[in-house]
């Protein structure tokens, strides 16, 4: 094998892996493995080849060849960080999270001087969630660059997840006097929920927004912007317009076909119309589903648990999406085509490999969380597999869950039903007859838990929510504002704070919220 450096390369292949590397960063993954690919038949065993290759591969999904070459590639140079750096992306693609971090904190510790390595490290360290090194690493990131845009984004939704909201909000200025029209800084700050915004700052995203040349991403960001900061004004018409907007571009890109999911969940419930006879067993005790409608108080619930001392709050887990599609996968076959002749054993066998994945995230306590909204339609599923766990199903009055949604920018363009009327109601009619159907199944297991009933008495339902999980009382849980936890989702700001009973805030759009009341069979709005 070669073992020359990138200075070893003709011009032309040298350009043309600058080609696909540009080609990846502009999205067109196609076009960067394809001159990626022209490279290695011009230079089969030269390491920066077959970095690049191994990049451009991973760029793909998981891929068993970018694994290989990047292997071959360091045997050359173990100590190359970029080299490292590949390794480590490569890894991350094909699921190896700590081996991932592994390799970039070797990268960067080859390389002490270098910003750019402290900040994939950084990076890495935020995506596995540990939040508090990842902050030193970005703020040592910024001491060797000043100028790290990036790094100075991402420190700034590592402080929105610990609750440092005001040296988030502080950091977000600092990039805005940087680069006024920065859309997805507006966009980040919007999100934190607090009243941020003055009447400078409306008249610079109005003029982002009537700029010529936005493309749709940045006019979706903007508008979603400008409708909270119009709604923390009390300009409640300009908002809504803004909302009908954002969402009107975003369905644009973002198509749903509500009667397909529908009949997902017809499949999924046939597929479950009895429930799973299991033997007397208390595997998965440990484990509480959260389950709900996005902006439902789901965060609120997890944070109330998180401060009780024998729970582990595991926030947004894949794990029992990702044990299903494998056995789907192993099966070939969707779960509503499987799970009719799974055996007891098979459910057990399930259970063992969920709790396994999941043993990564829990800590000690005797209890863990496992909250990610959509596991409701998985819910059968899971109480076969563990059938000592429990579900709290939470729900919050149905119009302002359902404006909440309208009104909010979900990250990656998650909850695509979100951008309509007509699908916002016909997922949360999904919702609710799915639960309905495994209240009936498991009525011991599953805890339907009303926002509005926990605000308007805390301790009450807190006391009842911690005996049907088999905890006891801890004060703790009545404070639970004070837990220390990195919070990821976009409640982090809201689940900080005491508890607030003003949080309602549809009756202040009126009569213009009445086509979202008729899509959902509410009666129209009647001023008081």
């Amino acid at each position: 094998m070669k073992s020359g450096s990138a200075a070893d390369l003709p011009v032309a292949l040298a350009a043309q892996l600058r080609a696909s590397d540009a080609a990846l960063r502009q999205g067109d993954r196609a076009r960067g493995l394809q001159l990626a690919r022209a490279a290695m038949q011009a230079a089969p065993g030269h390491p920066d080849v077959m970095r690049h290759l191994a990049a451009a591969l991973a760029a793909q999904g998981p891929s068993a060849e970018a694994l290989a070459l990047i292997e071959r590639a360091l045997q050359s140079r173990p100590r190359d960080p970029a080299m490292l750096t590949t390794q480590a992306m490569v890894l991350e693609a094909n699921g190896h999270r700590e081996a991932a971090l592994r390799a970039f904190r070797r990268a960067s510790e080859l390389a002490p001087h270098s910003a750019s390595y402290s900040y994939n490290l950084g990076r890495a360290l935020s995506n596995a969630g540990n939040n508090d090194t990842s902050l030193n690493e970005l703020e040592r990131a910024l001491q060797l660059d000043a100028g790290h845009r990036a790094a100075a984004a991402l420190r700034a939704e590592v402080l929105r997840r610990l609750g440092r909201i005001d040296a988030a909000i502080e950091q977000y200025r600092d990039l805005l006097r940087r680069q006024p029209a920065d859309v997805r800084v507006w966009s980040a700050m919007a999100a934190l929920n607090r009243d941020c915004f003055d009447d400078g700052d409306l008249a610079a995203m109005q003029r982002i927004e009537a700029a010529p040349g936005l493309g749709i991403e940045e006019k979706v960001r903007i508008a979603f912007a400008l409708a909270r900061a119009f709604a923390a004004h009390g300009r409640y018409a300009d908002a809504f317009a803004s909302c009908v907007r954002a969402n009107s571009l975003a369905r644009s890109k973002l198509p749903w076909n509500a009667r397909a999911f529908s009949a997902q969940v017809d499949a999924v419930l046939a597929a479950f119309a009895k429930p799973i006879e299991q033997p007397q067993t208390q595997l998965g005790s440990e484990m509480i589903f959260i389950v709900s409608l996005p902006r439902s108080g789901s965060t609120l619930i997890e944070q109330i648990f998180a401060a009780h001392r024998e729970v582990d709050a595991g926030d947004e887990r894949m794990d029992l999406f990702n044990v299903l599609a494998e056995e789907g996968q192993r099966h070939k076959l969707p779960l509503a085509r499987w799970a009719p002749h799974a055996t007891a054993a098979d459910w057990q066998r399930l259970g063992h490999a969920y709790l396994e994945r999941s043993r990564r995230w829990r800590g000690s306590g005797t209890r863990a969380t496992d909250k990610l909204p959509a596991n409701w339609l998985w819910l059968g599923a899971a109480l076969a597999m563990l059938p000592g766990a429990r579900v709290i199903d939470c729900r919050r009055d149905l119009l302002e869950t359902a404006w909440s949604c309208f009104s909010h920018l979900f990250a990656g363009g998650a909850q695509e039903f979100s951008y309509d009327f007509d699908s916002i109601a016909a997922y949360a009619r999904d919702y609710e007859r799915a639960l309905a159907h495994w209240q009936a199944q498991y009525p011991q297991r599953i805890r339907t838990q009303s926002y509005e009933a926990l605000l308007a008495d805390p301790e009450t339902q807190t006391r009842e929510l911690l005996a049907f999980c088999g905890l006891d009382f801890d004060p703790a849980c009545l404070d639970f504002h004070a837990a220390q936890r990195s919070v990821r989702t976009a409640s982090a700001a809201q689940v900080r704070e005491p508890l607030r009973r003003d949080t309602a805030r549809t009756v202040k759009y009126g009569a213009l919220l009445d086509p979202l009341r008729q899509v959902l069979g509410l009666p129209a709005f009647r001023p008081q």
